[in-house]
């Protein structure tokens, strides 16, 4: 047996997915907000509804400043909204590679990407898609926080970090690489090929080219990954940490073995007759998800932090929760006690009763359990569904796996920010289950109060995020 080194027995760091706590006293004022037992918006004392508390300490509040993205309608946040709100499908046949033979032929493959004037030469040439996205994301989040060039010297760059997660990882690269072994032996494998597989690389070379020497490092829980960044950079800030976290998720999944992959789970549609209307949540014909791809990257900031520096705020970020079904690998909870749950400490975290709500991005992928597994757990939660409103934002631009929750993020933001909610296109028949406003095909103008948005991912991961408009 071996003995315990003495470095064993060193503090652990703080678990940035933990919420903050009285033993950081260093960095909890004496009115802050204290962490409440779970369902606790029922007072104890009486059977009536008391008001949760939000977060008032501005060091503690976490505000958007900036967002980021590549996606299938391009790189700019405003273009990528209208397209959304206008019901387009980004839904097309593959010809990236030659999937004539897969029984999945299309997805919400990006054409026409450019890193021009973000990533240099070298890089361009070396670097997976899956890295590209998520500097570009990066890179144009902070332009939009006006931070992008010499503006990022103007703040202090030992207390800005990174943290964008990615579920695949460099995917491309380990599939040449593992090629490369196959067909020629050990010594044709790239330098780059472990540096540029693995989940870590984009949050550390954003940080290297940036010079941002804060927390730094990835997660990834599949489909789950971006809200598990916002909640995990968020708490970095909460627990003062960090000033300012550049957050998201990244993927470039579409390739062979990322396609053959999903096909042998049986988990995509296989509507090629029609790619357009194959990622159809909630409607009784789904048949599986469509498989996408991109980056979604927010610029999250103390409030004290923005207002010092006069940054341009689009949102307020509320709270968040993560947790396990502790159920199956790939299958939802009948009961759906796992979101269930998830959604009821996001709404605690964040101080918000469930009356408060008015908006939910579903994740919502076009599968035939988990769609109405989702619809079940949020009934759970919100006894009322007659004053919410939900849409499925990968009706349109498929199932953006690690990104998934970044690219919905931003389009949160945006329906809080412009007051219209994007449809959900192909309900041509729904599920008498879902007795909720979906946005049906058209989009609505619609006054959001507190939004919140749903990922969950293979292995049980729940995440939920809230959102709201700035309230000084």
């Amino acid at each position: 047996m071996q003995a315990l080194h003495p470095s064993s027995l060193r503090a652990s760091p703080p678990n940035p997915l933990l919420k903050p706590s009285n033993r950081q006293s260093h960095h909890i004022t004496t009115n802050a907000r204290q962490p409440t037992r779970r369902r606790s918006f029922i007072s104890a004392s009486s059977s009536a509804v008391s008001a949760p508390k939000r977060e008032t300490d501005p060091k503690k509040r976490v505000v958007i400043t900036g967002m980021g993205l590549v996606s299938v309608f391009g790189n700019d946040v405003d273009a990528y909204y209208e397209k959304l709100l206008s019901g387009e499908s980004g839904i097309s046949l593959i010809d990236r590679f030659d999937a004539s033979k897969f029984p999945t032929r299309f997805g919400g493959q990006i054409r026409g990407f450019s890193s021009e004037g973000y990533i240099d030469g070298k890089n361009e040439r070396r670097l997976d898609d899956c890295l590209k996205y998520c500097i570009v994301a990066g890179k144009k989040a902070l332009e939009s926080a006006n931070l992008g060039g010499d503006k990022l010297n103007t703040i202090d760059k030992q207390r800005a970090g990174v943290l964008v997660g990615t579920g695949m990882g460099g995917l491309t690269v380990f599939s040449d690489g593992v090629q490369a072994l196959i067909e020629k032996g050990h010594r044709r494998i790239s330098p780059f090929f472990i540096p540029y597989a693995i989940t870590n690389m984009g949050s550390a070379l954003l940080a290297i080219d940036l010079g941002l020497m804060g927390p730094n490092y990835s997660i990834s829980t599949a489909c789950a990954t971006s809200n598990y960044c916002f909640y995990a950079a968020a708490n970095h800030i909460r627990r003062g940490e960090a000033d300012m976290m550049i957050a998201g998720g990244t993927e470039a999944a579409i390739i062979p073995i990322g396609l053959g992959g999903f096909v042998a789970c049986r988990a995509l549609s296989q509507r090629n007759d029609d790619p357009q209307t194959a990622s159809r949540p909630w409607d009784k014909q789904r048949d599986g998800f469509v498989m996408g791809e991109g980056a979604g990257v927010l610029v999250m900031e103390s409030l004290e932090h923005a207002m010092k520096r006069g940054a341009p705020i689009v949102a307020e970020y509320l709270g968040g929760a993560v947790n396990c079904d502790a159920h199956h690998m790939t299958d939802p909870r009948a009961d759906g006690l796992g979101v269930s749950s998830c959604i009821e400490s996001c709404l605690e975290d964040a101080g918000v009763s469930p009356e408060e709500v008015n908006y939910i991005n579903a994740h919502a992928t076009s599968t035939l359990a988990g769609d109405l597994a989702e619809i079940n757990a949020i009934k759970k939660v919100f006894k009322s569904t007659s004053g919410i409103k939900i849409n499925a934002t990968k009706s349109m631009i498929g199932h953006c796996l690690g990104a998934a929750g970044g690219l919905e993020a931003i389009a949160t933001v945006k329906a809080i920010n412009t007051g219209w909610l994007h449809p959900s296109i192909n309900q041509f028949n729904p599920e008498p289950a879902v007795d909720f406003d979906t946005v049906a095909n058209e989009k609505k103008q619609h006054e959001v109060n507190v939004a919140i948005s749903n990922s969950f991912g293979f292995g049980g991961h729940n995440s939920v995020v809230a959102f709201s408009a700035f309230k000084p």
